[in-house]
């Protein structure tokens, strides 16, 4: 099988992808999620005609000519209006947030008023439309103000709620399964022998896919053996992707691919035209996605940014997601490209000139992970793309894992 252009592997991986269904969560549980379906407003903000000033409650009439002389006939507070009316020549005494009175269409500020007993005098200072908050002036009953495929973060939730929603409709998170493979690995915190290394890649990735909005279950670690491999795939059964670290290629100990062949899987597509991260395939198992990323650890890291993060979006209802690159000038000059897409490892900084720089980072040896943690971006070198130098621009693509 040929390799396979990122855009087109990418492009066939989210093609093959839905949204998957709705579930109602409450306010408190809905950071991160991704509604499912526009939410209209229940009620109208503000539901009356409230003072965003504390003053007086007059007529606009009565301090048309200053100064005005005028008797307090109540009081206004947030939570507890002033049931009475304003009339000729009086005043409401009122707070921010109360209700204006009936009869009183206007607001002067304590600033400007004198106070003695129960008669103000307004000094000063012409009533002003911006001390009433009109009913309605954020929004109306009725409208709809967050539409599905939004991802819900502190702003849409305070919205939601008070557009009156105590619960609201999400698509389901994804579970996905992750499973290593190998008799070379070890568990972290464990004392590996002389002829095994620590097991990482599956909580980067598993890190990654939370963060993208996935629930990960990691599976273990299965031997590389058929029956090892058959037991712990049974075990993704109901998950909506699995996703294979280790054991994609064609060595005599790499199994994942045949066992998962045995097992029905429709393979899509196997290895991609980019470093690092060729031997990585996809399939499907059923109604079940799999992903096999490579074992090395910086590819596994850097094929999940760039397949499993907008696969991850898109299975959890995102409108849009996000596989676009940013732009930013490179530190150094840099080679001309080969005939894979190369993920360069980077670090931002500001150029002289004030623009963003990418600097890569010491080394780009994929099996490198102390560079990695050092990045903050990945320098996207496409395929045969011309020697540049430094100061030239160049897509970036941020590592925000």
């Amino acid at each position: 099988m040929a390799l396979l252009p990122v855009e087109e592997a990418l492009a066939r991986l989210l093609a093959d992808a839905a949204a998957l269904g709705s579930e109602h969560v409450t306010l408190l549980e809905a950071a991160g999620r991704v509604l499912s379906q526009p939410l209209a407003a229940t009620l109208t903000q503000p539901p009356f005609d409230a003072s965003a000033m504390d003053g007086y409650a007059v007529r606009a009439a009565d301090v048309a000519t200053l100064p005005a002389r005028l008797q307090v006939v109540g009081e206004a507070a947030a939570g507890r209006g002033f049931a009475g009316r304003v009339g000729v020549g009086e005043a409401a005494r009122i707070f921010t947030g109360a209700p204006l009175p009936a009869g009183a269409d206007a607001i002067v500020i304590q600033e400007d008023c004198t106070a003695e007993g129960n008669v103000i005098t307004v000094r000063d200072g012409a009533p002003d439309a911006a001390h009433i908050r009109r009913r309605g002036g954020d929004f109306s009953e009725g409208a709809i103000l967050l539409k599905a495929g939004v991802k819900l973060a502190a702003r849409q939730i305070t919205l939601a709620a008070a557009m009156g929603h105590a619960v609201l409709p999400v698509h389901r998170k994804p579970i996905v399964a992750i499973l290593a493979s190998g008799d070379e690995l070890a568990l972290p915190g464990t004392r590996p022998p002389p002829d095994q290394i620590v097991c990482s890649n599956p909580y980067g990735v598993a890190a990654v896919l939370r963060a993208a909005g996935a629930d990960p279950r990691f599976l273990g670690i299965a031997a590389d053996t058929r029956a090892s491999l058959d037991a712990h795939i049974d075990r993704a059964t109901g998950c909506d992707l699995l996703v294979t670290i280790g054991g994609a290629s064609v060595g005599d100990h790499d199994l994942i691919a045949p066992v998962l062949a045995a097992r029905g899987m429709t393979l899509d597509f196997w290895k991609i035209a980019m470093r690092p991260g060729k031997p990585m395939l996809y399939g499907r198992l059923g109604p079940m996605a799999v992903v096999g990323l490579p074992g090395n650890p910086v590819s596994a890291l850097i094929c999940a940014r760039v397949f499993l993060v907008p696969l991850i979006e898109k299975l959890s209802g995102l409108a849009a997601a996000a596989t676009s690159t940013a732009t930013a000038v490179t530190a150094v000059d840099l080679e001309a490209n080969g005939p894979r897409t190369h993920y360069m490892r980077a670090t931002l900084e500001s150029a002289k000139s004030g623009a963003r720089a990418a600097r890569p980072v010491r080394s780009q040896d994929s099996s490198l992970l102390s560079p990695l943690a050092a990045a903050d971006c990945l320098i996207v070198r496409p395929v045969g793309a011309p020697a540049v130098p430094a100061g030239a621009s160049v897509a970036i693509l941020p590592l925000d894992f």
